[in-house]
């Protein structure tokens, strides 16, 4: 099969029907032999009664139905376990990515080489209020991972088969998905200029919180790929440099005090000194670091999948 196309969604009963028939005059005018899936994140709307009669209409069509609401990521994960065709394509089901893409970025993947291409939507029809946050976003994302595209936060994006095979996408990681293919080995990540459209049906689902949430998973994503497997290069390393530098300044302040002491004069208290404190609250802070690499490096040594190496072939 040439093409899997993931579409995750929440409440998209209006989009759904035109969104359908784009894809398929697509792949029937460049004679793709594909798969669409459809994730219904728990819709209220009756977004799954028309993903039903796609599938009753078309052997193309698959559907996946959430109980509940997860978020995107979870929708994502569940369509690339399900995902047969050489390229995985995801776009979302607002009709604001467009299939009119897709050969393209089928082109990429197969005939240049691309491990993963993801949109970059340079004009987009989005409110200040959404955009100058996103830039400030992807700059940020750009500085952290290593990877440098534009939009990050492009749905439409397209990978090779064995990417997504390969990387597990959870919480909300779905923004960073380039981000976990490279940590997993992928390194050819190529981007294409997208035609971005005008949301015509319902409202959008995100709102700002997306960007402060972000950026915690930005974060976490950075310090476990580089002192997941390793904890103790972090913590025991901070935790030895506090604990010496409070140590340092604790040697300094008795050695003061035992100045005094000779000299004749006892009035001033060690325990007067804020420095006294600032060093043993540094020399306790660095036991308790050093002490958390201790007990992650345990965690780590006893985890099932510490030697889960990704093996790209054998001979």
């Amino acid at each position: 099969m040439d093409i899997s196309v993931v579409i995750p969604l929440y409440n998209e009963a209006e989009s759904l029907p035109e969104l359908n028939a784009w894809i398929e005059r697509v792949m029937h005018e460049n004679k793709f032999s594909y798969e669409v899936i459809y994730v219904d994140d728990g819709s209220t709307d009756n977004s799954w009664d028309i993903i039903e009669s796609f599938s009753q209409k078309s052997p193309h069509i698959h559907g996946i139905k959430f109980r509940r609401n997860y978020g995107k990521s979870p929708g994502l994960h569940c369509g690339f376990q399900k995902a047969q065709g050489d390229v995985v394509i995801t776009m979302d089901a607002d009709l604001q990515d467009s299939p009119d893409e897709i050969p393209e970025l089928y082109r990429m993947i197969k005939e240049e080489r691309y491990d993963l291409v993801s949109g970059w939507k340079k004009k987009r029809y989005d409110p200040l209020s959404k955009t100058i946050p996103t830039k400030l976003f992807n700059a940020t994302a750009r500085k952290f991972s290593g990877v440098y595209l534009h939009d990050f936060n492009c749905g439409l994006k397209a990978y090779r088969n064995a990417v997504v095979k390969n990387i597990e996408v959870y919480n909300d990681m779905h923004r960073y998905i380039p981000y976990l293919a490279k940590i997993a080995g992928y390194h050819r990540i190529g981007e294409k200029v997208v035609q971005h459209q005008a949301r015509k049906y319902g409202t959008t689902k995100f709102g700002l919180n997306r960007f402060v949430n972000g950026y915690l998973d930005l974060i976490t994503l950075w310090f476990t790929s580089k002192f997941g497997k390793k904890p103790m290069h972090f913590f025991g390393l901070w935790g030895s440099v506090m604990f010496f530098i409070g140590f340092i300044a604790l040697i300094v302040v008795l050695s003061m005090k035992l100045a005094s002491i000779i000299s004749g004069d006892l009035r001033p208290l060690v325990t007067n000194s804020p420095y006294f404190y600032i060093s043993l609250t540094a020399m306790i802070l660095g036991t308790q670091l050093f002490l958390a690499g201790f007990i992650g490096e345990l965690i780590s040594r006893n985890s099932s999948r510490r030697n889960n190496y990704k093996i790209e072939a054998e001979l």
